[in-house]
């Protein structure tokens, strides 16, 4: 019996694997911020990770105030000197965009023994899948869960 060929990702699922660099500082940020609000009518997507994806991109007023909630939030909930929780494809021209939950971050580099965990928020210009079945499993997983399951 062949082994099937690997399936390619999906457009979203390959900006999501991509290269990212992290806004450490409030002040990069607070920049960044100003970039995404010239930005705002580009037709982005807003994806809460665990919620279904959104089928259409968000207004320049929702994207507008999204900004505005996530970085209150972020401020409010992410009590320490640097930021470090937001990730972006490109800094001047983002196309994609991973914010961390600060009560959900568990161990980003996956050190733990895990992969590290799913990002909360997500703002992309590709239309959004979910997450949770659109990356496959580990393969060490994938081995311990077929070996639970007797297969």
């Amino acid at each position: 019996m062949r082994a099937q060929p690997a399936q390619q990702p999906s457009q979203f699922v390959s900006a999501f694997s991509g290269s990212f660099v992290s806004l450490l500082r409030w002040h990069q940020l607070d920049a960044f911020w100003d970039v995404m609000r010239s930005v705002a009518d580009q037709q982005w997507y807003i994806y809460a990770v665990g919620e279904p994806p959104p089928i259409a991109p968000a207004s320049s007023a929702e994207v507008q105030q999204f900004i505005g909630e996530i970085d209150t939030l972020l401020r409010a909930e992410h009590r320490e000197d640097y930021c470090g929780i937001v990730y972006v494809d490109d800094r001047e021209q983002p196309t994609f965009i991973k914010i961390y939950d600060p009560n959900n971050l568990g161990s980003s580099c996956g050190s733990s023994g895990g992969p590290p965990p799913l990002p909360g928020w997500i703002l992309s210009l590709v239309p959004p899948e979910p997450l949770e079945t659109a990356l496959p499993m580990p393969g060490g997983r994938r081995r311990w869960w077929r070996r639970l399951l007797g297969n």
